[in-house]
């Protein structure tokens, strides 16, 4: 079991989410940051599908009541086991009576503890992930919960001391977007200034997408869309003009026109835009696959 000493700013359990339910209204949340949630657990060996806590901004502290394998992925903080310093990505032993703390991140916002046997919380529809935007699934952690360890989601463990992890993205982000598919809605001269203009990250962001403010971008038609389905990735203009770039908590549909969708394989990089940091949108051929 694990105890909660202090939950920091947002943590929640996530998994893989709830994939092929958008039809029922159900989106798929899960890790936001996959790339780093998939790495922890393949780190202590547990199923690509086991549950890991996200948190966000650090300043999770928990307390282990038995001994546990755990690693440390995502946005890289100080990690303090007692009175021990330990690294990032390098999984290492909690034994009972310790305390684990995450301090803030230097860079980017989403750092992942997986815990060998998964976060063994009830699923709702066959996923442990916290959706904010639905209320699906466990709440956020709070003071003075505890959390049990799975004990069904592991394979062998790895022989790996330390996984290689490339440094963060710098300060200045660049995302590659599939246009379309609604960038007739807007004029040539806004299309350029999609790709070519720098945003820069607002502090109204969150699991459901990443709010940008800089040059506002002007439609070339009136009135709205009938709603359509929703993807992650996706980015939506709103009347404002100002992008909003859909994450894990995104609805599964909505009104507003999609100029762009970013690519999977850059949507890490979105999960771990902070508040200031600055980005920019790189097109991309439209037979690229984007994210599903």
């Amino acid at each position: 079991m694990i105890e909660v000493v202090r939950p920091g700013p947002l943590t929640t359990v996530q998994d893989l989410g709830r994939p092929g339910l958008a039809a029922l209204g159900v989106g798929r949340s899960g890790a936001a940051d996959r790339r780093s949630a998939a790495l922890a657990n393949r780190l202590v060996g547990n199923l690509d599908g086991a549950a890991v806590l996200e948190t966000t901004f650090g300043g999770l502290v928990l307390r282990f009541r038995q001994v546990a394998r755990v690693v440390v992925t995502g946005a890289p903080c100080p990690i303090r086991r007692g009175s021990r310093g330990e690294a990032m990505n390098a999984p290492f032993t909690v034994w009972p009576g310790e305390e684990l703390t995450l301090g803030a991140p230097t860079s980017g916002l989403r750092t992942y503890l997986a815990v060998r046997g998964g976060i063994g919380v009830d699923k709702v529809l066959e996923s442990r992930s916290t959706d904010l935007l639905a209320g699906l699934g466990p709440a956020a952690l709070s003071e003075g919960d505890v959390l049990p360890i799975g004990t069904d989601e592991c394979g062998p463990l790895p022989s790996v001391e330390v996984a290689p992890v490339p440094d963060p993205a710098g300060f200045a982000l660049t995302v590659r977007v599939m246009p379309g598919p609604r960038d007739d809605w807007f004029t040539p001269e806004a299309l350029k200034t999609f790709s070519t203009a720098t945003y820069e990250v607002t502090s109204e962001s969150n699991r459901v997408g990443v709010r940008l403010t800089g040059p506002a971008l002007e439609r070339s038609r009136e009135g709205e869309l009938l709603s359509e389905g929703m993807v992650p990735g996706a980015i939506q203009v709103p009347p404002s003009g100002l992008p909003l770039v859909f994450l894990a908590d995104h609805p599964v549909t909505g009104g507003y026109p999609v100029i762009g969708v970013v690519l999977t394989d850059d949507l890490p990089v979105m999960a771990q835009a902070r508040p200031g940091q600055t980005v920019s949108f790189r097109l991309v051929p439209a037979d690229l696959p984007a994210a599903a």
